[in-house]
């Protein structure tokens, strides 16, 4: 019993990290690597510990509350659940469609097929997860196997750049001061632990049984363990990136990450991007279709009753949008802009459902926490709304 309560303590810490470790995060990463230079690792550290703040206040009150998201919303205005749960099934389903194309790409690196048919060969492997009996379980395994993988391969190609770790060390608590370093910071907090992503192992973690007062030890431990594993992938990717433009080379426009393996370590440094995409991709897949359907699974007792059925429906719509249309553009912006908005809104939620007595009963929650909250949902939503103001000028 221990080792299976282990077993989802960490599945839930991985399947988090590996949502967030999707095909945007490699690119992301490259991308502020290559603008910041070395300086980019404090950008990594401010991350880190908005991050763990974020995580930890969302995945206590859940616990806590032994409730999901959207019912805890429910609970602080009725009908706030549902308006969450509508933008985390489509921001999750526009990203879907954006992951499914990711996992195409990295068959065709791999193995030179077709980008669609890849696609649809990754939907497949997506949805037999769920096929099986043990759902769950395999879905844990899946992401600690897939998590391992890609950090153990993004080290050896960050050894293999040669990357000037002293200066990358210096300049993480000293950075260089003419730099504006704010939307980078805002830019990876949204892509760790934006949209559906910091939910997808509180909700696990429920599925599973583990909630209560009790457990909130364990709770915290795989919370910060999520963000410990997407963050290792982050600073060895930004090592491997940095080697590559400290030696002063070009890295692609088209694809950055790709570009950065390959100059590392040639022809098989390119062929470990493949496998690193496919991976990254798959488990977004699989953490993006699980999370939004468990988004509204508790207002329907037909999808409580058919959940894998529904989350296997999900991820079909995905592929077939993918293989119909592509990545489709205005899609994507609206909801990359709608996503941005989730962070805020329910952390903000969280943050006042803490102190509802009708929610948390006696539960006292920490303060630390709660200042960590605010100043996040502050600056998301500032973000967030020049973003969306930005994209509908641009849709319409």
């Amino acid at each position: 019993m221990k080792e299976n309560r282990l077993s989802v303590l960490m599945g839930a810490a991985f399947l988090m990290a590996t949502s967030a470790i999707g095909p945007g995060f490699l690119t992301q990463t490259t991308f502020y690597t290559e603008t910041l230079a070395a300086s980019f690792g404090f950008v990594i550290l401010i991350t880190i510990i908005l991050d763990i703040g974020v995580q930890l206040n969302v995945w206590r009150i859940i616990a806590v509350s032994e409730k999901r998201a959207q019912d805890i919303a429910n609970m602080v205005l009725p009908g706030l659940g549902i308006f969450v749960a509508v933008l985390i099934v489509f921001g999750g389903l526009a990203f879907n469609i954006g992951n499914i194309g990711g996992a195409g790409l990295g068959f065709n690196v791999l193995f030179g097929i077709d980008q669609k048919l890849g696609a649809i060969i990754a939907a497949a492997i997506a949805i037999m997860v769920f096929v099986f009996k043990e759902a769950g379980k395999l879905m844990d395994k899946f992401a600690q196997v897939m998590g391992f993988m890609m950090i153990l391969l993004t080290i050896y190609v960050a050894f293999s750049s040669q990357p000037p770790i002293g200066e990358a060390v210096t300049k993480t608590f000293m950075p260089d001061t003419e730099k504006d370093y704010f939307i980078a910071i805002v830019t990876l907090v949204g892509g760790t632990v934006g949209g559906y992503i910091t939910f997808a192992g509180g909700h696990r973690l429920l599925d599973a049984g583990i909630k209560g007062r009790n457990a909130l030890n364990q709770v915290n431990q795989s919370a910060v363990t999520g963000i410990a594993v997407a963050s290792l992938m982050r600073i060895f990717l930004f090592l491997a990136s940095l080697g590559i433009v400290a030696q002063g080379l070009t890295i692609s426009k088209d694809n950055p990450p790709a570009s950065v393996f390959q100059h590392a370590a040639g022809d098989l440094g390119y062929k470990f991007f493949g496998v690193v995409l496919l991976a990254a991709a798959i488990t977004s897949v699989i953490g993006a279709a699980y999370t939004s359907v468990s988004f509204i699974q508790t207002f329907s007792p037909v999808i409580q009753k058919y959940q894998k059925s529904t989350i296997i429906v999900f991820i079909l719509i995905s592929a077939t949008v993918f293989v119909a249309l592509g990545n489709p553009v205005q899609l994507l912006l609206l909801a990359g802009a709608l996503n941005g908005l989730i962070l805020p809104i329910t952390l903000a939620v969280m943050l006042i459902a803490a102190y509802k007595k009708t929610i948390v009963g006696d539960y006292k929650h920490p303060i630390v926490l709660t200042i960590f909250g605010v100043i996040i949902v502050i600056v998301m939503a500032f973000l967030s709304i020049s973003t969306i103001t930005a994209n509908f000028s641009k849709l319409f």
